[in-house]
């Protein structure tokens, strides 16, 4: 919450100006004239100090730059996308060669992609197939990503991520 002009409640308010100039500790109405005069406003910064410290400034311009910083540094942003290619324990090699072919186009777009082996039932009593699976997925593809994570076991699924190659 920002206090500004007369929603300080304290009577006494050591005060800098928009220039860094310092006016040391005065009455929270001598810094109202002081704001005023400049046409600034009276922003209250630490009110946890003793006396609270206040700032002479252009609250809306202030308020303006910090809104724009923001959104520069969400225009920066590279936002991640990761698709997930499930397989199963038993998948025939003609359909692991299809998975792979969109796994490709999905690294070749700059996406990070995850697979997930799914196991069912007596499968759970091996979950090596699942890392064997995953491995062999990885050395068909090796060429244009990179293994983010190794093959682990999480609940039912064994999960790999790869990246797409810098």
């Amino acid at each position: 919450m920002v206090y500004l002009n007369e929603d300080i409640r304290a009577k006494e308010v050591r005060c800098v100006g928009d220039d860094g100039e310092n006016y040391g500790v005065i009455s929270k109405d001598e810094a109202l004239d002081l704001a005023n005069k400049q046409g600034l406003d009276l922003v209250l910064i630490a009110p946890d100090a003793k006396p609270p410290v206040c700032k002479i400034m252009d609250y809306g311009k202030f308020r303006y730059q910090q809104e724009k910083k923001q959104k520069e540094a969400k225009k920066r942003q590279k936002v991640i996308e990761i698709k997930e290619i499930k397989l199963s324990a038993k998948i025939a090699q003609n359909d692991i060669n299809y998975k792979i072919k969109h796994a490709m186009n999905f690294l070749e777009g700059g996406k990070h992609v995850r697979f997930r082996v799914f196991l069912k039932g007596r499968e759970m009593a091996n979950p090596e197939v699942g890392v064997e699976l995953l491995n062999d997925v990885y050395n068909s593809i090796s060429d244009v990503c990179d293994k983010d994570s190794e093959p682990k076991f999480e609940g039912r699924y064994v999960n790999m991520l790869v990246v797409p190659k810098k």
